[in-house]
C-alpha cells in the first residue's frame, strides 16, 4: 500500500470513528425542546427559565433518567403563533428533540398543541391557561400543568359572591385567555348570584392597554366591584391610572394572577391593597415542599422565586417523572404514562388527570396588602386544583374522544 493510500485509509477510519463517537454522545442525552415568549413576557418567564434549569440540575445530578442526562434546547417564539410553529419544526428537524414543553400565551399554546397532534409528538403546556388545550381542542399528546382559566376563576367566584356586590365591571386582555376568563366568571357568578349585573366590559389589546380611557369608562359605569384579568405591563398601567383617578377607592376588586410576585412586585408601593387575588406568597408558605424549593432556588440564584419559577421547575420535574414511568421517550408511551402520573412539586403532590390531561395543581387565593413598601398576599389559603375541576361527565361533553 502506498503512503498516500495508507494516509487515506487512516483518515477514513478516523472519520468513521469520529461520527460514531458523535452518535454515541448524542445518544447519551434525552433532548427536550422548550419554546416560550421570553422577550415578550420577561417578568414571568425569566424566573420560569430559572425554575426549569434548577430542576434540570437536580435531575441530572441524581443520575438523569433512564441512565441518560436530560438536555433542554430552548427557543423564543416572540409571543407569535407563527413563530412558535417555526421554532417547533426547527427543534425537531435540526436539533432532533424528542418531546416539547413550554408555552405562555394561550394562542401560542394552542398552536403548539395542534402541532403536537399533527406531528404526534408529546407536548407539556407549562403555562398557557386556555381551557381549549385540554377540552375543545384537547388531544392525546398534549398535557397541561398550570390550573386552567376555568379553575382559577372557579377559585375566585366564591370570594366574589361573599362580597354581595350587584354591579360588576370587567376588564381583560382581548384574546383567548381574557375572553375565556370573563365568560367563565359571568357564567359562574350568574349561577351563584342570579341578580348580578355586568355594567361595563373593557376588552383591551394585549400589551397595549389605554389605561386612562379604560379607567374612565369603568368609572363612568359606577360599578360596585371590578373583575380584572390584566397582567404584566398592562396590569401596572391599569393599577397606576386607577390609583391616580381613585377608581379603586371604596370599590371591591377581584383579580386573576395579581398576587403573583412576577406581577405584584414591580408595582412596589403602588401595589393595590384589599384586592382578592390568586398568587404565590412564597415568603410565608411554611410547607416542607415550599421551604425546600425556596432554599434551593435562593442558593442557586441568590434571588427569591416567583410563580414562574414554580411552573418551570414543576414542568421539568413532570417530564422527568413521565419519562421514567414510560421507560421511553416514545410519544405514545409518554402520553400513556402521563395519565394518572403523580409528581412532587413546591405546591405539594399533583396528578395529571386521565380524563382531560389536566394536572391538579392548585393556587393560593388571598388578599393584597402592603408591607415595607411592597405588595404582599395576606389571609391566603391553598385551593387544590382537583376541587375546582369539572366532573368526569362534564369533561366527556367538553373534550373530543381520542
Amino acid at each position: 500500500m502506498t503512503t498516500r493510500a495508507r494516509w487515506i485509509s487512516r483518515l477514513t477510519v478516523s472519520t468513521v470513528l469520529s461520527f460514531a463517537a458523535l452518535g454515541a454522545n448524542a445518544q447519551q442525552t434525552i433532548k427536550i425542546g422548550e419554546i416560550n415568549s421570553y422577550k415578550a413576557q420577561p417578568a414571568f418567564l425569566g424566573p420560569y427559565k430559572n425554575g426549569w434549569n434548577l430542576a434540570l440540575d437536580q435531575v441530572n445530578a441524581a443520575g438523569g433518567v433512564l441512565g441518560k442526562q436530560l438536555e433542554v434546547v430552548s427557543r423564543d417564539d416572540n409571543g407569535n403563533p407563527g413563530d412558535t410553529i417555526r421554532v417547533a419544526q426547527e427543534l425537531i428537524a435540526r436539533e432532533q428533540v424528542q418531546l416539547l414543553f413550554g408555552g405562555f400565551l394561550s394562542n401560542t399554546g394552542l398552536a403548539l398543541s395542534d402541532f403536537a397532534k399533527q406531528k404526534k409528538i408529546f407536548f407539556l403546556a407549562a403555562e398557557p391557561l386556555t381551557d381549549k388545550i385540554v377540552w375543545a381542542d384537547g388531544n392525546k399528546y398534549t398535557y397541561r400543568l398550570r390550573p386552567s382559566t376555568y379553575m382559577q376563576v372557579a377559585m375566585l367566584v366564591p370570594e366574589a359572591v361573599k362580597l354581595k356586590k350587584k354591579r360588576w365591571a370587567l376588564v381583560y386582555p382581548n384574546y383567548e385567555y381574557g375572553q375565556s376568563a370573563v365568560a367563565t366568571f359571568k357564567k359562574l357568578m350568574q349561577a351563584a348570584q342570579p341578580d348580578v349585573e355586568f355594567v361595563a366590559e373593557q376588552a383591551t389589546p394585549l400589551g397595549n392597554v389605554d389605561a386612562g380611557a379604560v379607567t374612565q369608562a369603568i368609572a363612568d359605569a359606577k360599578p360596585d366591584a371590578i373583575f380584572n384579568v390584566l397582567f404584566g405591563a398592562d396590569l401596572g398601567k391599569f393599577v397606576r391610572e386607577g390609583n391616580t383617578r381613585g377608581l379603586f377607592k371604596d370599590r371591591s376588586v377581584v383579580s386573576l394572577l395579581t398576587g403573583e410576585p412576577d406581577y405584584l412586585d414591580p408595582l412596589g408601593a403602588e401595589a393595590p391593597t384589599g384586592w382578592i387575588v390568586t398568587g404565590y406568597p412564597w415568603y410565608s408558605i411554611d410547607t416542607a415542599a415550599n421551604k425546600k424549593f425556596v432554599d434551593a432556588y435562593q442558593a442557586k440564584y441568590h434571588d427569591y422565586p416567583r410563580l414562574g419559577s414554580v411552573v418551570g421547575y414543576s414542568a421539568l420535574m413532570s417530564i422527568a417523572a413521565g419519562i421514567k414511568k414510560a421507560g421511553s421517550v416514545d410519544p405514545d408511551k409518554l402520553a400513556a404514562a402521563f395519565k394518572g402520573l403523580g409528581v412532587e412539586t413546591p405546591f405539594g403532590p399533583i396528578t395529571y388527570r386521565a380524563q382531560d390531561n389536566q394536572s391538579t395543581m392548585g393556587a393560593y387565593v388571598g388578599v393584597t396588602g402592603l408591607k415595607d413598601g411592597k405588595g404582599v398576599m395576606t389571609s391566603y389559603r391553598y385551593i387544590d386544583g382537583a376541587s375546582v375541576q369539572p366532573s368526569d361527565a362534564e369533561v366527556k361533553k367538553l373534550r373530543p374522544a381520542e
